[in-house]
């Protein structure tokens, strides 16, 4: 990334901006030309020191004339450089061509196409963020890193339901390599959407509002107008048995909160409304809405929390002793929690941001609990010699 941080020129800016002006431009118009993309400008006295100083050395033709392109590659809207941010232009094609290839009624291949290129996105930009991370991204043998490796190392930025959805979206791509997969694509649909929009939270949260789709792809992938019949074609539309049994095989590992997770797998509720039938039509409702909320207490079954998360901390250690066999100490069980990211740290002003798998926050006690999941979970992580030394030896800068 160009260091242009600081209202001051370069040591390579001020050479060009010699050549330049050797080649009879304007201060102005060098003026323009610095400050394109530039995230600190400069102002007009950075020309004029560069004009009365003669040891500044003039740039080459070439230096010159790449400086030019590349101050001339800037996206107005989004701001990316093709040549400083070309992986992340990259993954924003890649799920460009996703979406429009799925959205395209002459394509018959949508399922496996929008796998390939969806994965190729999401690889594109966690690669971006390793790389902004100064992580090296290449491996012993000379490979980037692997969108399936990327998503399970503890330091991956993606949250739970984000990291569920793309397993399963690697899983049918693998799949595509062996059957035929006609008819998939109504199946897989929630799992697409939920995709595109994780795609969108994911890269905006990470690199900027700037880069959201939002704008060009209102609905990542456009909802057909449907009306009553329509629907209930969709679902009970003929599934070919090698897909229905992937499907099952894909939620059939996940827990009801997994496959509840709308960064898993987008749902939506229709609602129908009094209404002439020419004036019909459906409702999409933010599920993050008042009304959502709402609705989904009504379709979901509720379970209290002293119910879904029984353990307080020290419990929770000692449940997992006994299970496992080893020592295992209420320190041990903190530096776990902060290993797998759980929770979010004490005195934290989002204490509620938990992995719901795992723990909750009881806002009343101000304290968290856990689930079994989390005992079994942590159970299996220290099975081996290994995997306990790992968490003894776990400091916050691992």
């Amino acid at each position: 990334m160009p260091n242009d941080t600081t209202g001051s020129l370069t040591d390579e800016e001020k050479s060009i901006v010699k050549s330049l002006l050797a080649d009879g431009w304007r201060n102005q118009d060098i003026h323009a030309l610095v400050n394109n993309g530039r995230k600190a400008t400069v102002n007009f006295a950075r020309i004029t020191e560069v004009k009365q100083d003669d040891t500044i050395p003039l740039a080459s033709d070439n230096t010159v004339e790449l400086f030019k392109e590349k101050k001339r590659s800037y996206d107005p809207i989004t701001g990316l450089n093709l040549f400083d941010d070309e992986r992340l232009i990259r993954s924003r094609e890649a799920m460009y061509v996703a979406v429009q290839v799925f959205n395209n009624p002459s394509v018959k291949f949508k399922t496996e196409t929008f796998c390939v290129m969806a994965i190729i996105a999401w690889t594109y930009l966690l690669h971006e963020y390793y790389v902004r991370s100064n992580i090296n991204i290449v491996n012993k043998q000379g490979k980037t890193f692997s969108l399936s490796y990327m998503l399970r190392r503890n330091d991956c930025p993606l949250r739970k339901g984000v990291i569920h959805n793309l397993e399963d979206m690697i899983e049918i791509r693998d799949a595509v390599e062996h059957k035929l997969f006609a008819r998939a694509d109504k199946k897989f649909f929630p799992l697409f959407q939920a995709c595109c929009l994780n795609f969108d939270n994911s890269i905006r949260e990470l690199f900027g509002e700037s880069c959201s789709l939002r704008n060009d792809l209102d609905f990542a992938l456009q909802f057909a107008k449907l009306d009553i019949e329509q629907i209930s074609v969709v679902q009970d539309f003929d599934i070919p048995s090698h897909i229905s049994s992937l499907d099952s095989e894909l939620t059939g590992r996940r827990s009801e909160e997994e496959i509840n997770d709308l960064e898993y797998r987008f749902r939506v509720v229709y609602t129908l409304e009094s209404a002439p039938k020419s004036q019909a039509h459906i409702r999409f409702i933010n599920p993050n809405s008042e009304e959502g909320k709402e609705i989904r207490h009504v379709l979901v079954k509720h379970k209290p929390s002293d119910q879904l998360y029984p353990y307080k901390p020290s419990h929770a250690a000692a449940l997992v002793a006994e299970r496992s066999g080893r020592h295992f100490s209420l320190h041990l069980h903190t530096k776990a929690w902060k290993k797998y990211r759980v929770r979010p740290p004490s005195g934290s002003p989002n204490p509620d941001q938990t992995d719901p798998d795992y723990c909750t926050y009881n806002s009343l006690y101000k304290s968290y609990s856990y689930s079994d999941a989390w005992i079994d979970f942590l159970v299996a992580e220290i099975a081996t010699d290994s995997g306990y030394n790992q968490l003894k030896n776990f400091t916050e800068s691992n």
